[in-house]
């Protein structure tokens, strides 16, 4: 009967059952574990303890804490025995079961960074699990450490059990982040807009801002005022600007923008500078058929029409002028509302007869040059018809 009774209690506890217990002793290497209804304690290996690595037992257990785990192992002679058994093996099955529901619903999962390795990070998703550098974030990220310890929001990109696989992405959350605020932007923006966003990338252009989900263009003739060669002279990558919207074209997604609307325009205090009738030095920035547009002061250009660039009858402005001459121009009229100025070349330049002046001004007293009435005199007076 006594062999009997030894026997049913060993085929209690089989090799791949479940078994709880309470932690005994904490060892150096293992840990000893009561089970419940067992004929023998259970020993947890210090690697089978938990799903991360640890250095000590302590880490994650203390005397007195109840334990699940499976018997890997059951070890006995004839006066003793004891079950090996698995914590982390349970652990990770749990894990793995909880993952794929996650996975298939997709959910995400929150998880703590635990390693910086080469080539991505490691976390703590319930087993260990791995977010490879390229699936770390849309941005460019240069030094990962400053990740150590952080709690991401990540989407489960590849679970594999039997390959003890678990591949995590954050770019993907930040993704679908960025898509939905975007459709809100574009749902929600209007001409006239006044908005505040970040220099994205530059070109040579314009300028890409990003306003929180999308990127508007800011052309290089609407960044300033002033005459603009490069968008390198006006904005830098990651400055923070304010932009007016221009223009929504929702099913292209784009977004026209200007910096120049939201700054004061100088013909606000036009009238502070510059009078009617004043004479200025100038620059020509631009040529047309029609005429030349000449450069006052940062963001003032008056237009010089042909008519007013020369005494001389010319049939177009380059025939006298280049691009980027020095030039004095006289203000004809100035129109705040329209921000127009007409200026004259012509009318700063003193006009050069082909004849000699001095005949206008020659009186008629010379004696050898009579007229008729020198040599008639008197007779014209008597003459009566």
């Amino acid at each position: 009967m006594t062999e009997e009774f030894n026997e049913s209690m060993i085929n209690e506890v089989q090799e791949g059952d479940k078994v709880k217990g309470s932690v005994q002793a904490i060892e150096d290497k293992h840990v000893v574990v009561h089970i419940v209804g067992g004929k023998f304690d259970g020993i947890i290996p210090i690697s089978q303890l938990s799903t991360q690595h640890i250095e000590t037992a302590n880490e994650v257990v203390n005397i007195g804490d109840e334990i699940e785990a499976f018997v890997t192992k059951i070890e006995q002679n004839e006066e003793s025995g004891h079950y090996i058994l698995s914590k982390r093996k349970l652990d990770e099955n749990l894990s793995y079961e909880k993952l794929q529901t996650i996975l298939d619903e997709d959910e995400t999962i929150e998880a703590e960074v635990t390693e910086v390795v080469k080539g991505g990070l490691v976390v703590d998703a319930g087993i260990r699990g791995f977010i490879p550098a390229s699936l770390i974030s849309v941005n460019y990220i240069e030094d990962y450490s400053d990740y150590l310890g952080k709690v991401l929001t990540l989407k489960i990109e590849e679970l594999d059990q039997t390959n003890n696989r678990v591949i995590l992405s954050r770019k993907k959350v930040e993704q679908e982040a960025l898509s939905s605020q975007k459709e809100d932007l574009l749902n929600n923006i209007s001409q006239g807009d006044v908005l505040e966003g970040k220099v994205a990338r530059i070109a040579n252009f314009g300028a890409f801002i990003d306003l929180g989900g999308v990127d508007g263009l800011v052309h290089v003739s609407e960044l300033s005022h002033n005459h603009v060669k490069s968008p390198e002279e006006v904005v830098t990558v990651g400055e923070t600007v304010k932009v007016k919207v221009r223009a929504v074209d929702r099913e292209a997604e784009r977004i026209s923008l200007s910096i120049k609307d939201t700054l004061a325009s100088p013909f606000e205090q036009i009238d502070t500078n510059f009078t009617v009738g004043d004479i200025v030095p100038g620059k020509v920035v631009r040529l047309a058929q029609f005429g030349a547009f000449v450069e006052i002061a940062p963001g003032l250009q008056g237009l010089v029409h042909i008519s007013q660039i020369s005494h001389e009858h010319i049939g177009n402005p380059e025939e006298v002028l280049e691009k980027g001459q020095d030039v004095q121009v006289k203000i004809l009229a100035i129109d705040k509302d329209e921000e127009r100025i007409s200026l004259s070349i012509k009318d700063t330049i003193e006009q050069e007869t082909d004849y000699d002046e001095s005949y206008l001004n020659q009186r008629d007293t010379d004696e050898d040059n009579p007229t008729l009435g020198d040599i008639f005199g008197d007779k014209l007076k008597d003459f009566k018809l």
